[in-house]
């Protein structure tokens, strides 16, 4: 059951579920008793008497994920065949050999849509863009992305040859020969030092290694004394392993805090989670930064700095998953990834937005409203509250993206363009140096024909939405008719006049694109970095003391 929904996996030692949910009542047995006889029924009389052969895997597992469905998202079942994908979720290792790239789909044909750093497509020197046409001697100039996919999997260290068609070159068509690596996602992309002194951390997952990963991080910002203030990047994170939060929480917390605990079915069984080890920056200046897809394990190590008045938060509101998985063996070797309790920061809050064991009469489930959340208090005593996900100390508006550069992101404008630069330009400076000069913003727009670019030109929706109220409301005179004849010109969207109107926001984009064809996704990465918000208001926070303390509440 593959149902990857922002799910925090803790594989912890054994832990009950939240107290009011105390042993089951005698009414509640006999319900269990009585429908497991019920659908023990129902499968013999199939066996037997239904007209056709039923399929036992594709029905069971059917009814499995129905039965599940009715408990919450988190709880999952994992058959033996699934069983490399926990693993997979945990430690970011996968149990193949593969050649590392992103593999996208197009007018049924399949493409590089970007090679991973140090992975062996890019050191064999394939490039975004390239049409793969053949793998090894299988013809795939037509095949879906995820057929492309199986042929280039295989066991680590096999060899496998990969045949493209790259466009904007004089010889298009190249062939590699590439052997296969275990492939692995890291937790931490990137980490680096912005603008001399803010050391910044780009965590995107809370695997095995992460505690590791960050510690390194942190130690080399403390070897360098220029670095006076941290930023930790969570947006995005769904979370991962409960332990890690707990670990990273240490590098910045008094040895022994509290940082949270977790309560299962009965409250005799709580677990009270601890820091262990002296902190390697105990006072440095510290941002959390969060949004709507911070959950879990991401919800922890945030929530516990905001409650403790360690780091301020800056962003969006966080998802809001208070609670925690863990794993259970099956028969015939499967899994069962079940809830097991809800977890309480520091201030004893519990953020979880949904309540599952209260549903609808529809089935569905409602986010807990505001006005039914509880307050709690931080350290030095500043209102929080729980339900909902954690909300920001500094909220950001992240905007909306123009109906124009949604289209050209989704009509593959910006990524052709970036091919057609990097299949002509050999380097470009450095990802912090590269910006889209005049020069590459008039190539870009050259390459635009604006009869194949259809977006929601919306003065063009007004003006025929004002025609058709005024003629159903009947006030669609002949000067009405002629004062929109004379409007529609001067209001009618224009593509070269939108493209200059829109430079700002679609160069960030196409600055990403082009710099992830030489420095990838770290050079897509550091772009964003440049014109980020959360990250020029959470520097300009960190070096103003006097604001500093006043958000987190300190005399």
């Amino acid at each position: 059951m593959k149902k990857f929904f922002l799910a925090a996996l803790i594989a912890a030692s054994p832990i009950m579920v939240i107290a009011e949910n105390l042993t089951p009542s005698p009414s509640h047995d006999v319900s269990v008793t009585r429908n497991l006889a019920t659908f023990n029924s129902i499968v013999k009389e199939l066996e037997l008497n239904y007209v056709d052969t039923i399929r036992p895997e594709e029905a069971f597992g059917a009814a499995i994920e129905a039965f599940l469905s009715t408990v919450d998202p988190y709880t999952e079942y994992y058959s033996a065949n699934d069983r490399n994908e926990l693993t997979q979720i945990t430690t970011g290792q996968y149990d193949y050999g593969g050649i590392g790239s992103y593999i996208s789909q197009r007018d049924g044909s399949s493409f590089i849509s970007g090679p991973m750093d140090g992975a062996p497509a890019a050191k064999a020197g394939l490039r975004s863009g390239d049409k793969i046409i053949r793998v090894d001697t299988v013809d795939t100039s037509k095949m879906g992305s995820t057929e492309v996919t199986k042929l280039l999997r295989g066991l680590a260290g096999t060899p496998v040859q990969v045949t493209v068609l790259r466009p904007f070159v004089q010889d298009s068509i190249i062939t590699f020969d590439i052997v296969r690596s275990k492939l692995s996602d890291p937790s931490v992309p990137y980490w680096g030092v912005v603008d001399g002194n803010t050391g910044y951390i780009r965590l995107t997952k809370f695997l095995a290694d992460s505690g590791k990963d960050v510690y390194e991080a942190l130690k080399a910002f403390k070897e360098n004394p220029q670095v006076n203030q941290i930023v930790i990047d969570l947006r995005g994170n769904g979370g991962g392993l409960l332990e890690q939060a707990v670990d990273i929480l240490g590098n910045f917390l008094p040895k022994g805090t509290e940082v949270l605990k977790t309560r299962g079915r009965e409250l005799s069984l709580e677990k009270t989670y601890k820091t262990t080890k002296n902190p390697i920056f105990p006072d440095i200046p510290l941002a959390v930064l969060i949004d709507g897809g911070s959950a879990s394990a991401s919800e922890i190590t945030a929530g516990a700095l905001q409650d403790l008045d360690r780091a301020v938060l800056i962003g969006s509101r966080s998802f809001g998953k208070g609670l925690v998985q863990s794993t259970r063996p099956l028969p015939f070797d499967g899994l069962l990834k079940v809830t097991v309790a809800k977890y309480y920061i520091p201030s004893g809050r519990l953020i979880q937005a949904l309540d599952y064991s209260h549903r609808n009469p529809d089935g569905s489930v409602a986010r807990v409203p505001d006005s039914l959340t509880n307050v709690y208090h931080t350290l030095h005593g500043r209102e929080v509250r729980d339900g909902g996900g954690l909300k920001p100390d500094v909220e950001i508006d992240w905007g909306k993206v123009s109906p124009l550069l949604y289209n050209l992101v989704g009509d593959n404008k910006i990524f052709d363009y970036a091919t057609k630069y990097a299949n002509t330009h050999d380097t470009i400076p450095g990802p912090w140096e590269f910006t889209i000069t005049d020069e590459i913003y008039a190539d870009f727009k050259e390459s635009i024909d604006p009869t194949t670019l259809k977006y929601d030109k919306i003065l063009d929706q007004l003006l025929k939405q004002l025609r058709e109220t005024a003629e159903a409301e009947g006030y669609m005179t002949e000067e009405a008719q002629q004062a929109m004849d004379a409007l529609s010109p001067l209001l009618t969207n224009n593509v070269n006049q939108d493209l200059d109107n829109k430079r700002s926001e679609i160069s960030e984009y196409l600055a990403g694109e082009i710099a992830s064809r030489y420095y990838y996704e770290n050079g897509r990465l550091i772009q964003s970095l440049k014109v980020d918000e959360a990250l020029k208001k959470a520097r300009e926070i960190l070096s103003d003391t006097q604001r500093l303390t006043e958000i987190l509440g300190r005399k």
